[in-house]
């Protein structure tokens, strides 16, 4: 690795033949990062330069750059959407980008890493920055998905702690606590349950520096983390600006992006050579941290602290007004911010008057479980708009409601804040309102439906009807806005995909990519992602172009990853080169292949997993969700499905991350589900065509559906994608596959795909 005090010539500027390297990765790692791989390989071989390509996909890191290969390097280009470490290129030149750019724009990339800036450590050799903010050039709505990967980081790694502290809190509260008027539930000291709860509060006390932590490293990578985490902890903790209540966890995500900002920020000082290696792990993280710090003591946490006291007084005047009122404040007041200080003033409003009023309680101990319990209900009643890691924490928060430990909805809260806290906060009203209306009363400082199991509460079937009717609300709220959300996206995403038609190159602002259900989930979500959130189509991420090559450039993307191509300008690959086949054979082979070995190919097509029994020649549906059923009843003529309402229910769970719609006339909705027993693919021809969302604006007329068991879905699933976005992008195979006469035909053109 060459020093920073020594940076390489510009590169290419003699006209010399240059040796580069890169790294492509995106969140889900299946074609995007392939693709990209492919493109710049043979951009760089047209071009007369040598490149080798790293991979970082779903199946691991392929072909990685040794240290001689950097130390040999002229540039680096890195074309990723996720995070890639970029320590081990200090002092090469470093250009960073988003991994559509490097499918759409490969000798442009070339062109500008001739002249990237040196990467110095710490920095991203874009002069941005690290983490998610690193992916430049790729319009100007980068912005709004670097925030929103930045907080799916901080929220993917703060999902354990809530999960682990909240279920050792419930869990000694039941087998250890009792009811106290003065503590709650009181669990004795010195007790095995007093030691679990102890354990238990600490994962509760670290997911907030946890979810500051993990946003400001996704933004402003490793040196951001320690100010991100102490900026968290500080915010979390009232007493350092005279609060009786943290800021929770609202708090921790503005810590977390003021770290990660300012720790860019920092980052583009200039400063002398000889105190550049010691900016990351001194200089940085020490200006940050005390900058930070002394930025939420002094100009934070002061209006917090002002807020909270002025909160109290204002609820103190309202003690006599209607029962329902007060219902409602407290109500909304509780599931806010779910542990932060308009919480805590709810909270301890009613605590302070418990031996006095306990109907006031009464009306917080309602609110208290709703938007843990209500988050749970939403991700049963409406799987598929939730990740697996999702609807794991769901099963969690149904717990922690019952146990009144509100903090459970915050990962919910924290991933969808403009639509899940006014869910929460409806369903916290109605429920404090009814138990108002009701004169519940609660006579101990605690919350939730335990509080009523152990004896503590009076008026204990309207206590459980307030709950219930605020849970209601709260999940059918969040479903509801969760669906007009992704309805405004779709038309979103429809309107870009009109605004760009026709234009080569021009790659959709919205292009999720097709992963099965689950893969990729929650790795920095979101993601999932939202994530996800998040990617881009095996085919659609290459817009249509006018040049006929632009299809056989791409199709060798996934199974060409470990592409090197040498100074000479030669490829040297693992697996013989196909491209010229998928260039300039497929006529040719169209006529071979109806010869002998065509009944061969007809029962080995996808290495088995297509047979005749899962081959349609003409789909009856004529709109996606029932053509997903119709393809789903036809894969279980294969005999390979165990639950066909749950294969189809995966199905959907993976539309709704993004649609499967390729274009070009294609579509292949996908699964990693337990309701198969084997890896099993069908295939079903449209006349009509079906609108699948695809965005190029074409009905789906060529689907394909595919389903693999969850312990086979890391290399099948790729393998088989790989194989047929290969074939799928060559247009006379498509044109053979629309003109096939009867099954056998199509078996015998499909059986090209394992060729």
């Amino acid at each position: 690795m060459t020093s920073p005090a020594d940076p390489p010539n510009a590169a290419g500027t003699s006209g010399k033949r240059l040796k580069l390297l890169a790294v492509t990765a995106c969140p889900t790692g299946i074609a995007h990062t392939y693709m990209a791989a492919e493109k710049l390989a043979q951009a760089a071989e047209s071009l007369g330069h040598g490149m080798k390509v790293e991979t970082q996909g779903s199946i691991g890191a392929e072909n990685v750059l040794t240290d001689n290969d950097v130390s040999d390097a002229d540039g680096i280009i890195i074309a990723a959407d996720k995070d890639v470490d970029r320590s081990r290129f200090v002092g090469k030149r470093v250009l960073v980008v988003g991994v559509a750019e490097g499918i759409h724009h490969p000798e442009r990339l070339i062109e500008r890493v001739q002249s990237a800036p040196v990467h110095q450590d710490g920095g991203t050799g874009d002069g941005s920055g690290g983490g998610a903010a690193a992916a430049t050039g790729a319009g100007a709505g980068k912005q709004r998905g670097t925030t929103y990967k930045a907080l799916m980081n901080g929220v993917s790694y703060m999902i354990p702690f809530v999960v682990v502290g909240g279920l050792l809190i419930a869990v000694s509260l039941a087998l250890g606590g009792d009811p106290s008027a003065k503590d709650g539930l009181a669990i004795p000291e010195g007790s095995f349950w007093k030691h679990v709860f102890d354990i238990g509060v600490i994962g509760f006390t670290l997911m907030i520096p946890i979810l500051s932590g993990y946003i400001a490293y996704a933004i402003g990578d490793r040196p951001a983390l320690v100010p991100g985490m102490i900026g968290g902890w500080i915010a979390n903790t009232g007493e350092l600006y005279g609060s009786e209540a943290g800021a929770g966890f609202i708090g921790a995500i503005v810590t977390g992006f003021l770290a990660g900002y300012i720790v860019l920020w920092i980052k583009k000082v200039k400063v002398p050579k000889f105190v550049q290696p010691i900016m990351p792990i001194i200089v940085i993280p020490i200006v940050a941290t005390t900058s930070l710090g002394l930025f939420f003591i002094y100009v934070i946490g002061r209006p917090i602290a002002w807020i909270f006291e002025h909160l109290t007084s204002w609820l103190g005047g309202l003690t006599g007004s209607s029962a329902a009122l007060l219902g409602i404040i407290l109500g909304l007041m509780i599931a806010f911010d779910m542990g932060g200080p308009v919480n805590k003033t709810a909270f301890l409003f009613g605590a302070g008057l418990v031996s006095k009023n306990p109907e006031i309680m009464g009306m917080c101990a309602a609110a208290i479980p709703v938007p843990p319990l209500g988050q749970g209900i939403a991700t049963l009643i409406r799987r598929r708009f939730f990740t697996e890691q999702e609807r794991e924490t769901g099963l969690a928060a149904l717990f922690m409601g019952f146990f009144g430990i509100t903090e459970g909805a915050i990962p919910f809260a924290a991933a969808r804040p403009a639509r899940v806290i006014p869910a929460n906060m409806l369903g916290g009203a109605v429920a404090g309102a009814v138990a108002g209306l009701a004169a519940v009363q609660d006579n101990v400082p605690h919350g939730g439906p335990i509080v009523a199991v152990l004896g503590a509460v009076g008026g204990v079937p309207m206590f459980f009807v307030a709950i219930a009717i605020g849970t209601a609300v709260t999940a059918l709220t969040t479903v509801t806005l969760m669906t007009l959300g992704k309805s405004a996206d779709t038309a979103k995403g429809a309107k870009g995909v009109e605004g760009t038609k026709g234009m080569p190159g021009v790659p959709s602002p919205l292009a999720p990519e097709p992963v099965l259900a689950g893969v990729g989930v929650g790795s920095g979500s979101g993601a999932a992602s939202e994530l996800g959130t998040m990617g881009g189509a095996v085919a659609t991420a290459v817009a249509p172009s006018a040049r006929p090559a632009a299809a056989a450039e791409t199709v060798g993307a996934t199974e060409k990853a470990d592409t090197t191509v040498t100074p000479g300008g030669t490829r040297a690959h693992s697996e013989p080169d196909s491209e010229a086949a998928s260039e300039t054979g497929a006529e040719a082979g169209a006529d071979s292949d109806a010869g002998a070995d065509s009944e061969t190919r007809a029962g080995n097509v996808l290495s088995g997993h297509l047979t005749a029994a899962t081959v349609t020649e003409h789909l009856t549906a004529d709109t996606k969700d029932s053509a997903i059923r119709e393809l789903a009843e036809l894969l279980a003529e294969s005999g390979k499905v165990a639950d066909r309402e749950e294969l189809v229910r995966a199905v959907f769970a993976r539309e709704d991350q993004g649609t499967t719609g390729l274009g070009e006339e294609i579509a292949i909705p996908h699964a990693k589900t337990d309701a198969v027993t084997a890896p099993v693919v069908g295939f079903a021809r449209s006349a009509e065509g079906i609108e699948w969302g695809s965005l190029d604006g074409t009905k789906a007329r060529l689907v394909f559906m595919i389903a693999v068991p969850e312990a086979a879905a890391g290399d099948e699933h790729l393998r088989i994608l790989a194989l047929l976005s290969r074939k799928l992008m060559d247009g006379g195979f498509r044109e053979r596959l629309m003109a096939a006469d009867g099954r056998q035909e199509i078996l015998r053109v499909l059986g090209e795909v394992s060729a």
